[in-house]
């Protein structure tokens, strides 16, 4: 399938600023105009998944739940599997838990024990890099089960909130930044 030429600025702009949501003060970043228009979905897939060809990735793994759009199109694009990473109580099978803390309280994301092969190479994809706790658990599930993360990728950062902080040690790359 032929590349769908998108910039990051494209899709910036895209990005809908809705104020106050889900409480007052947080500034949210709204993906849906992205989504819903196919070329810049498209060419998001095609950013998201640039550094790598079918056949370099074993699994792409997406975390609940916006993630799991942008994942599992990178993993059709990329011709493997997507691997969910979901909210605790979520997964129906077995599976292994990591807690991580909120700004009040903590929050636990959970993944199937036999989600990934020991060794698997592992695109791990999410909409959006904020302070980064989220995307941490689900690496420490990943390293967890023996696989190899060979880029975490985020559709957004807000790269004032340091999330990158939580994830040294992996290839962290963001289309847009904020």
């Amino acid at each position: 399938m032929p590349k769908t030429i998108v910039t990051p600025k494209e899709i910036e702009q895209a990005i809908r600023n809705v104020p106050d949501f889900p409480k007052p003060g947080i500034q949210f970043k709204d993906i849906t105009p992205v989504l819903a228009d196919p070329r810049l979905f498209m060419g998001t897939i095609d950013l998201l998944t640039d550094n790598f060809k079918p056949g370099s990735v074993d699994a792409v793994v997406g975390i609940d739940a916006r993630g799991f759009i942008f994942a599992a199109a990178a993993a059709m694009k990329l011709r493997t599997g997507f691997v969910p990473v979901r909210k605790k109580g979520k997964l129906p099978y077995k599976t292994h838990e990591q807690d991580y803390a909120l700004e009040y309280g903590s929050a636990t994301v959970a993944m199937h024990v036999d989600a990934l092969k020991p060794g698997a190479r592992v695109l791990l994809i999410d909409d959006l890099l904020a302070t980064g706790g989220t995307a941490a658990a689900a690496a420490a599930l990943i390293k967890k089960l023996g696989a190899q993360i060979l880029e975490v990728t985020f559709l957004v950062e807000l790269k004032f909130l340091n999330g990158r902080e939580k994830l040294k040690g992996y290839p962290v790359r963001s289309i847009v930044t904020f």
